[in-house]
């Protein structure tokens, strides 16, 4: 058995074959234009299978003067996504991608031994408040894709597996879930999944993954006899046989999870890594700023200024 950081032992039978393992209620932070719910990781639970970091990022509106504006940072031993609902963001790394995120689409960016991007939402063409809405998360590496090469893929939302029907549409982030495949490489088993549900739509959640979680974007949805509303997520016993049915007001749901890694990981500020070891030489290497021939290396057309190590 792999390792898994609240894994009961007790074998549910009778009613209690549905009940919920745990559940996060996400920690709230105002970041003056728009507020971060964070779910992972949680004081009872820091992964979902890979899943090592869950920020909800608004609803907000944001205006053209006062937008996101993340100046250059690194990462290692993760790799991201910020999957939009609604507005868009503007990524640059140090591989020289220089791309939009957009409502739907992927932007898969592996950080493996290093890697530096931005975050802004800097469109010289925004002249309205914009909408913004969207979950950021990280996932933990293995440990044989610690040191990997970084990388960065795209996938437009028209190129992932779409389902729809009885009341639900589901769009496969990443991973394989449903019968289908995402197109983004990934280092290990996982699903991550946006699902839209009517009133009164059920959905039943994968059942050949090892770990599963559910958090509510918006509206609410009952298991097992309980309702839980939009900034909670619930994660389920592996081996269960779950299913969601959305609210009257219908439901925005994130699925997610996979095979659990094998052991916790260490965290510090942007970097994830399996020993304090790699933490401190990514601390050193970020320190010491030797973007031409060192570890990390600024985005191309935004070098002018970066995030320094925190004291």
């Amino acid at each position: 058995m792999s390792w898994n950081p609240a894994l009961d032992p007790h074998c549910p039978t009778g009613d209690e074959v549905d009940a919920i393992d745990t559940l996060i209620i996400p920690r709230a932070r105002d970041l003056g234009n728009f507020e971060v719910r964070r779910a992972l990781p949680a004081p009872r639970r820091q992964m979902v299978g890979p899943f090592i970091f869950f920020d909800q990022m608004g609803p907000a509106e944001l205006l053209p003067s006062r937008g996101l504006d993340v100046r250059p940072h690194p990462h290692i031993g993760l790799a991201t996504i910020s999957y939009l609902y609604r507005g868009r963001m503007h990524h640059r790394d140090g591989l020289g991608t220089d791309a939009w995120i957009e409502p739907g689409a992927v932007n898969w960016m592996v950080a493996g031994h290093g890697i530096t991007h931005s975050e802004r939402t800097d469109d010289a063409t925004q002249r309205d408040p914009m909408p913004f809405f969207g979950i950021q998360t990280w996932v933990a590496l293995p440990k044989d894709h610690e040191d990997r090469a970084p990388l960065f893929q795209h996938a437009a939302a028209e190129d992932l597996p779409f389902l729809q029907g009885e009341g639900k549409e589901v769009r496969l982030i990443l991973g394989s879930a449903y019968g289908e495949r995402a197109p983004v490489e990934t280092a290990s088993e996982m699903f991550y999944a946006d699902a839209v549900l009517q009133p009164g739509a059920a959905i039943p959640l994968p059942d050949d993954h090892e770990d599963r979680g559910v958090y509510v974007a918006e509206g609410s949805v009952a298991q097992a006899g309980q309702v839980f509303e939009a900034g909670q997520m619930m994660v389920f016993r592996p081996g269960d046989r779950v299913s969601l049915k959305a609210g009257p007001q219908g439901a925005r749901v994130m699925l997610l999870g996979g095979e659990t890694l094998e052991g916790s990981r260490y965290i510090w500020w942007n970097f994830v890594a399996s020993s304090q070891e790699r933490i401190e030489e990514a601390k050193e290497a970020w320190r010491k700023g030797d973007w031409a021939s060192g570890r990390f290396h600024l985005p191309p057309g935004d070098d002018a200024e970066f995030i320094p190590l925190p004291d």
